[in-house]
């Protein structure tokens, strides 16, 4: 049996790579949201806090999507 250790190392790394970048874009939209509260508790609006949460929110469920596409055959 061959194994592409290249190849492995690779995905390997990406995969890494891109669940930091969705974690990271979750806690930013987490983030946004805090912001949001807190401006509501002090009686301040903070649109900006919804549109980033909003933002980041759909990012990771494009994502999630994505992911779902390249796993299940029927939906290519």
């Amino acid at each position: 049996m061959h194994l592409d250790w290249n190849a492995l190392g690779e995905v390997a790394a990406v995969s890494v790579g891109v669940t930091v970048a969705v974690v990271v874009v979750f806690a930013l939209g987490v983030l946004g949201v805090a912001r949001v509260e807190t401006a509501r508790d002090s009686g301040s609006g903070d649109a900006l806090g919804f549109a980033q949460a909003g933002l980041c929110f759909l990012a990771c469920a494009a994502v999630v999507a994505y992911g779902i596409y390249l796993i299940v055959p029927q939906f290519r």
